[in-house]
């Protein structure tokens, strides 16, 4: 004798799944907070009268292998109740600068276009991507941002380059990107 599922038992079933995932979701979360970039600031766009209103958040992140280089990116924020709850698929505009800030040290040798950072932007399918490369002819670093989608990506990017110069009068000898990438 088999038992049918009743619909309230199916609908149940999938609140029960549902919130186990957002748990998951905001431990995972938690874990990577000590990798996240630094807020510089946020501006709303959108006024939401009874939720968060949709915003601009701009972001600082140091390159974790390139001593001597930052990046800042803006990114806009869903407001709303989905927004609120960690469920928006956030667009993929995307803005991104990079710049020296000191003298530049390579810790490590680096592939071409290697994620220096990345951040999911929905609850599963959607991430930004910050990569880098060198332009070795040029002696320039190049980053770009993008972001995919486990079916397909945007073709929304933005690009920033920085060139590797001295830095102040103990910084003769600068380094060359083109030794340091494979």
């Amino acid at each position: 004798m088999t038992r049918r599922h009743t619909p309230a038992l199916f609908n149940r079933l999938k609140s029960v799944a549902l919130a186990g995932l957002v748990l998951t979701g905001i431990a995972c979360a938690s874990a990577q907070a000590a990798d996240d970039p630094d807020l510089i600031f946020r501006r709303s766009t959108v006024f939401k009268l009874l939720s968060p209103n949709d915003r601009l958040a701009t972001y600082g992140i140091d390159d974790p292998e390139i001593e001597g280089v930052a990046c800042h990116f803006t990114v806009p924020e869903k407001g709303g109740f989905k927004g609120w709850l960690g469920l928006a698929d956030e667009v993929s505009d995307i803005s991104l600068a990079c710049r020296q800030i000191g003298p530049v040290r390579f810790k490590e040798k680096l592939e071409q276009a290697d994620d220096m950072f990345s951040k999911r932007r929905s609850m599963f399918f959607k991430k930004m991507q910050i990569v880098r490369g060198c332009d070795a002819k040029r002696n320039v670093l190049v980053y770009m941002v993008y972001s995919d989608r486990l079916i397909e990506g945007s073709p929304k990017n933005s690009t920033s380059s920085v060139p590797i110069m001295p830095w102040g009068a103990a910084d003769q000898v600068v380094q060359k990107c083109g030794d340091f990438f494979k």
